[in-house]
């Protein structure tokens, strides 16, 4: 899944990336509205890690949705 897939259904993301990284309030999700930029400003924020880590693991966690469709 790309993250254009990501923005279409963020009422269905949101979900996993809050049960991921429970720091983020709802509210959080709600001014991120499916934008990868302030998703991980937000995580920055919120974990104080490196931008560059952030996004890969935010990269490899959007990669894993694809996993988990091909196995319904």
């Amino acid at each position: 899944m790309n993250w254009e897939h990501v923005e279409g259904q963020w009422k269905q993301v949101k979900g996993k990336i809050r049960e991921k990284w429970g720091k983020l309030t709802d509210d959080d999700l709600e001014q991120i509205a499916g934008h990868k930029d302030r998703l991980l400003g937000k995580l920055q924020e919120r974990y104080g890690d490196q931008k560059d880590e952030l996004e890969g693991e935010l990269d490899r966690f959007v990669a894993g949705f694809d996993k988990d469709a091909s196995k319904h």
